[in-house]
């Protein structure tokens, strides 16, 4: 089957014929098909069943047209296949009742095997034998799984997770040890499935300062995709709020690196001269009317000095009152710009 490589050439810093374009959380929350399954199912149950979640991730390619498609899965999964007992509470997000606390709990986390998450290479699948575009696999980033199963549910403060990481240093990297070494084999088997390529959403990791940043992160990131440079395939460091960190990044072993909408393009180009670029456009924006989506998109366009290994995203994930008229129009008019 054809398959359209404008994203991977983008990826790769190779010339396309146009801006590629995908969006985080693009397969979910704000597609009817997506809402007449959640009718039925919870997210975690979709999310286990290869047929419902190709099916999710699907959706977006053909109603948007955009150049890539996203595995529909969760983060939690990782922690899941460790054997952490997670709910997802709507309004709230991934919750867990015994909160890593010290070390028995991080003893207890369990190393993954294939046969964990064969569900997830099922998906992979039933998606490659249909989709005409490149599919991303994705994992959490250490940091973000860590500081959810320290925290218990999503926070504001992270106050839990600074505490435990500046008291207990031991038992911290002894934790991202385990998560990293648990990463990389999720996303070894997300590629010998047949994803063409990886995304880490450090979506958290913005709490630290650069410093911080440094010391008790950075290192565990770059184990990750140094261990996934063997696969050949396009791989994606997204953090948000990360803009003080772009000079760290640029250490990382990875072809693409993406930034929200706080850190400006043409400066994270600066910062970053060997990587692709992914963003950036504020995902608020796209409630706020088309003429403001138009304006707001052409001006970032003007200001990326380079076309070339840029790839059009979000800064963050699809909003769920999102449009998908409005999302399918950005995509029209970034392909024609």
């Amino acid at each position: 089957m054809a398959v359209n490589t404008a994203f991977t050439d983008a990826c790769f810093r190779r010339p396309t014929d146009y801006t590629p374009v995908w969006f985080m959380r693009q397969a979910g929350r704000y597609l009817p098909g997506y809402k007449v399954l959640r009718k039925k199912h919870e997210v975690l149950e979709i999310a286990h069943t290869p047929e419902l979640a190709a099916t999710v991730s699907l959706e977006p390619v053909d109603r948007l047209g955009v150049d890539a498609a996203i595995l529909f899965a969760d983060i939690m999964l990782v922690p899941m296949a460790m054997g952490v007992d997670v709910k997802i509470v709507d309004a709230v997000g991934p919750v867990i009742d015994d909160p890593v606390a010290g070390s028995q709990a991080i003893e207890r986390l369990n190393a993954i095997d294939a046969s964990d998450i064969s569900f997830l290479s099922d998906t992979i699948r039933l998606i490659k034998q249909s989709a005409k575009v490149p599919l991303i696999g994705f994992s959490g980033a250490p940091f973000t799984l860590a500081s959810y199963l320290i925290e218990g549910r999503p926070s504001r403060t992270w106050i839990k997770t600074k505490r435990f990481m500046y008291a207990e240093p031991a038992l911290w990297h002894a934790l991202m040890d385990k998560l990293t070494r648990a990463i990389g084999i999720y996303l070894d088997e997300q590629v010998h499935a047949g994803v063409d390529a990886l995304q880490l959403f450090d979506s958290w990791v913005g709490c630290l300062s650069p410093a911080d940043f440094r010391q008790y992160v950075l290192p565990y990131n770059r184990q990750i995709f140094a261990q996934l440079n063997k696969h050949k395939v396009p791989r994606i460091m997204f953090g948000t709020d990360t803009g003080a960190m772009l000079a760290d990044i640029a250490s990382v072993d990875c072809e693409v690196v993406g930034v929200d909408w706080r850190t400006d393009i043409a400066s994270a180009q600066k910062l970053l001269p060997n990587k692709a670029l992914q963003g950036n456009l504020d995902p608020a924006v796209l409630l706020s009317g088309w003429p403001v989506v138009e304006t707001q998109t052409k001006a970032l366009l003007d200001h990326v000095p380079s076309r070339t290994g840029f790839i059009f995203n979000l800064g963050h994930g699809v909003l769920p009152d999102t449009s998908p008229d409005t999302l399918k129009g950005l995509v029209d008019y970034v392909h024609e710009h």
